[in-house]
């Protein structure tokens, strides 16, 4: 019988997903396990890895159930994983401590302090800007406080690595996910020796740096009985979250960009070969060993709006709220928003920004705050993508997926800010069908990743209205000169 399905696992920070797709891309079956995460202390943010692989193949058996699939119907599994992780592994291959995610803010002070010493050396050697959520500064942390785990520490790894070495007893990392620990050179693909010495940490400590397509095989029987697929069936490594979500919604040709925005966002194209720029506003992560993704993420996408409507206790919903700002004209009658109320990654990289009204008069009402938000996220990625048009040049097209994305106000705006054509894909999956994809190029029933293109359905093009684009380019420049101000 022959194999009709591929599965994308993506092992997020509030969630693993595990998506049953056809070869097309159409969705079978998806099913979801919820990630618990731990604040020990102010500034520390933590999950479980045994949790995590737990619910890793919880998730792969509940979706084969659902799919109502057999084993044998299953071509392979592409891995997509939530990056910036680290855990201390000790010599038995158990963890000495939970993993630290992006969002752990431990290593801020030191941040601050490799800004100042080794900071641009650093970001030109491996394309990751200093900032608490990398793992080489948490490692850094660790060496600097006696961090018990760390000090008896056998082997440092992310959760896509330890998944893998409790599955196979194989600890491997792919470029992308070896890219973000901040450890790995970017121009060799090798372990950094500068980032080894800083982080007090040795090659043989650290996973075999390996391609996105690595394929791992014969999986312990009882472990794939209870995930319900065969052991021999294929698990390939796959790459980041934010690569895979550009590969799944086919942003992957020069000009093309993916932007997210959730709870929080990011902005992405994909590049041949390693870029950086001077004022470290993006990163450079290795997808193959020709492309490059360059991009940035923010920590204030809906958050900031979530923000506001507890703020003013607004009881309807979320969509009603967004709609509020339909009734104010771009610029929100002169309010702008900065909407750094999380701290910020890209562009500023300061995790001690705070966000900012200005302009307020006694004249504003609830929507015209409503739309200052909604326009400071958006200035906020645009910004962005004037970091990334200076090394790739200019984008013409926007592929945007995350929940702000079920907003046409919200989408107008974007291309109205953006003046460029903005597409939505109609999946929500992009992470997993990336992955999965790249299990398709790996077992070779997909002849590349540019072919994934012709199994992306995209809505029709939201078009910018020059007229306000005019207006919004004003505004924003009054924008920047706020945010130089903080910067």
């Amino acid at each position: 019988m022959p194999q009709e399905f591929v599965i994308g696992l993506d092992i997020g920070t509030t969630s693993v997903k595990a998506v049953v797709f056809h070869m097309n891309g159409k969705v079978k079956a998806e099913a979801e396990q919820l990630n618990e995460t731990y604040y020990p202390q102010t500034g520390w943010v933590e999950q479980d890895p045994v949790e995590l692989e737990q619910s890793a193949v919880k998730a792969v058996r509940m979706v084969v159930e659902q799919a109502g699939i057999q084993k044998e119907d299953i071509a392979a599994i592409g891995l997509s994983c939530a990056m910036h992780s680290i855990i201390c592994v000790d010599d038995m291959r158990e963890p000495l401590s939970r993993a630290l995610i992006w969002s752990d803010g431990r290593s801020s002070d030191i941040a601050d302090r490799l800004h100042q010493s080794d900071g641009a050396d650093m970001y030109a050697r491996t394309g990751v800007p200093i900032h608490p959520m990398s793992p080489l500064l948490k490692l850094m942390w660790m060496k600097e406080t006696n961090y018990v785990p760390y000090e008896k520490a056998r082997y440092f790894m992310s959760v896509k690595e330890y998944i893998l070495m409790k599955w196979y007893g194989e600890i491997v990392a792919d470029y992308s996910m070896a890219a973000a620990s901040g450890l790995m050179n970017a121009e060799t693909l090798k372990w950094d020796e500068k980032a080894l010495e800083l982080s007090g940490v040795t090659v043989d400590q650290l996973p075999k740096i390996v391609p996105p397509t690595e394929t791992l095989t014969g999986l312990r029987a009882e472990l794939a009985t209870e995930m319900g697929i065969a052991p021999e069936t294929p698990i390939v490594l796959g790459a980041a979250d934010g690569q895979l979500a550009n590969l799944g919604i086919g942003a992957i040709a020069p000009g093309e960009v993916a932007l997210t925005v959730g709870t929080s966002g990011a902005i992405r194209q994909f590049t041949k070969g390693y870029r950086v720029n001077e004022k470290r506003e993006t990163f450079s992560y290795a997808f193959t060993d020709e492309y490059a993704i360059i991009g940035g993420p923010t920590n204030n996408g809906g958050i900031a709006l979530q923000w506001l409507k507890d703020l003013v206790n607004y009881e309807g919903g979320y969509t009603e709220f967004i709609t509020e700002a339909e009734k104010v004209k771009p610029g929100a009658e002169g309010i702008i928003f900065l909407p750094y109320i999380n701290g910020e990654r890209a562009p500023l990289w300061n995790q001690n920004a705070t966000g900012t009204f200005h302009g307020v008069s006694i004249t504003h009402k609830q929507e015209h705050f409503v739309r200052a938000v909604l326009e400071g996220i958006t200035f906020n990625l645009y910004q962005i993508d004037e970091a990334l048009e200076r090394l790739a040049g200019k984008s013409d097209t926007i592929f945007v997926n995350g929940g702000l994305a079920r907003s046409p106000l919200w989408l107008q705006m974007l291309a109205d800010v953006f003046g460029k054509k903005v597409f939505v894909a109609e999946t929500h999956h992009s992470s997993a069908w990336g992955a999965a994809w790249t299990a398709l190029v790996a077992i070779g029933k997909a002849e590349s990743f540019e072919q994934i293109k012709e199994t992306v359905v995209l809505g029709e093009a939201i078009t910018p209205n020059q007229e306000s684009h005019q207006t919004y380019q004003e505004i924003y420049n009054n924008y920047k000169n706020l945010v130089q101000t903080i910067a």
